[in-house]
């Protein structure tokens, strides 16, 4: 039962009498509960009634109702809206689905006229509207909070375009770069993202409404005049395609979680880097927890559980996969399922990107740490191999000589290709000049990689220049 002040009480007949058809008598009320969906797409309220106006409209316009019944259909779908936004209206759960819950309460407030609503139409194109609405409007939201992400990170970029970090391969300590640097690495992927998602908005620009069932309707519908009313580009080609495809749905949750890799693959360096042995970053209290038994600890988890929750969004991704593959056209009820999966991905996702956003956003840096990082390990082995190359030896040889200082080093138990002497450097290859030691510290090391997208903090700057004018841009 609904509550809704003013506009009485709806009983679950109206929803019981929408989609029996044949049938004499009503389902048992197991399978009424096993088939439901209405728990899963009742986000879709709003996005349903929507459609259903652009769809009443076109009737009116097509002489297929009256421009009475038209205003009534208005009239009601708008308060439906109202209420529910106001939460004077609650989903009523004995309903199927959004659709029949909304016919249902149009129909016991407007009363015949509302029972004409669904002229012209199947649940199967009304469904595959709604869930493009939904995304069309979901999907911005997903995007403006990872445009904000990547503002986030290009402003602390911004601070650190001259704090030293070693950048690593394998694990193993590679070559130095900058904080910003890597900070810049991660924005970049998550701006691919917005364009993907963007890219897949393009794909569901098409109405599907009057695909009707499978077969489109020999009512005089005017599909186009649905399609620019609800601001699509135009109307899907094929009737029985239209029903039929959730292509976008799984391209959407590919998106998700493809996003939701990168959130993870960030997450697992502020793990690491949380920890005392890296001691790069200091995660505030307010985005870590403590041990329920040793009061010393500082625990890393919302990074954790952003790692831990992409195997959800991988699992929602492949359940749609494996829904579709094996689905005679047209629609076929394992259809229904798309919503779970699709839902749970985005929520997923969008959480973790709010919450990463926040962990990062109040971290502090351990500059010192990062900066040591660079030093020893000779890190700067390749910037000895280049040095020579620029004094014409080849590279291949000049790699075979900066692997010869770094054997002799670890020989004598020296960390460092600088503290070997000169005259050392110089039986392994007369080209070694005094001018060696102040090309290869750590700070020449990275303003000498000024190649575009390179360390050099120049390089860094218009990296994050640009990073900050695409998380301003619409």
């Amino acid at each position: 039962m609904v509550e809704n002040g003013s506009h009485g009480t709806m009983t679950g007949d109206n929803h019981a009498a929408l989609w029996h058809g044949r049938f004499a008598e009503g389902p048992d009320a197991a399978a009424v509960a096993f088939e439901t969906s209405i728990h899963v797409d009742e986000r879709m309220a709003l996005d349903d009634i929507a459609g259903s106006k652009a769809h009443a409209a076109m009737l009116a316009r097509q002489g297929i109702i009256s421009a009475a019944e038209n205003d009534a259909i208005q009239g009601g779908l708008d308060t439906i809206a109202r209420d529910l936004r106001e939460g004077t209206l609650s989903v009523d759960y004995s309903a199927e689905d959004i659709h029949s819950f909304v016919e249902a309460t149009l129909t016991d407030r407007i009363g015949e006229a509302g029972k004409k609503v669904h002229t012209g139409r199947s649940r199967n194109d009304q469904i595959a509207l709604d869930e493009r609405l939904y995304l069309r409007r979901a999907v911005p939201d997903l995007q403006k909070a990872v445009r904000s992400l990547i503002k986030t990170l290009a402003d602390i970029a911004a601070a650190h375009t001259e704090t030293l970090l070693s950048g690593y391969t394998h694990m193993q300590r590679a070559q130095p770069v900058t904080l910003a640097h890597h900070l810049c690495a991660w924005a970049w992927p998550l701006v691919r993202d917005c364009e993907r998602l963007s890219d897949s908005l393009r794909r569901i620009a098409k109405s599907p409404l009057g695909s009707g069932a499978l077969a489109g309707s020999d009512l005089p519908l005017d599909r186009e005049f649905v399609a620019e009313t609800l601001g699509f580009d135009g109307v899907t080609e094929n009737s029985l395609d239209g029903v039929s495809d959730r292509d976008y749905c799984i391209e959407f949750a590919a998106d998700f979680a493809l996003l939701q890799m990168h959130l993870s693959r960030m997450s697992e360096e502020i793990v690491l880097w949380a920890t005392a042995e890296f001691g790069f970053v200091d995660l505030s209290e307010k985005w870590s927890t403590g041990s329920s038994i040793m009061p010393q600890k500082k625990n890393p988890d919302f990074a954790e559980l952003i790692r831990g929750r992409t195997g959800k969004v991988y699992g929602d991704l492949v359940s749609l996969l494996v829904m579709m593959k094996g689905l005679p056209l047209a629609y076929d009820k394992d259809m229904q399922e798309d919503k779970q999966s699709l839902f749970e991905a985005y929520d997923t996702v969008r959480d973790n990107v709010v919450v990463f956003e926040a962990m990062i956003a109040t971290a502090r840096w351990n500059t010192q740490r990062m900066a040591a990082s660079c030093d020893g390990g000779f890190a700067n082995a390749t910037d000895v191999a280049d040095y020579l190359v620029r004094k014409g030896l080849p590279f291949r040889t000049a790699h075979g000589v900066a692997a010869q200082a770094v054997r002799l080093c670890i020989a004598r138990g020296l960390g460092a290709i600088e503290d070997l002497p000169l005259a050392d450097l110089q039986a392994i290859s007369p080209l070694f000049g005094a001018d060696i030691f102040a090309q290869i510290t750590p700070r020449a090391c990275v303003e000498a990689r000024s190649v575009t997208g390179g360390p050099a903090k120049t390089r860094v700057e218009a990296q994050i220049a640009a990073l900050r004018a695409f998380a301003a841009a619409e």
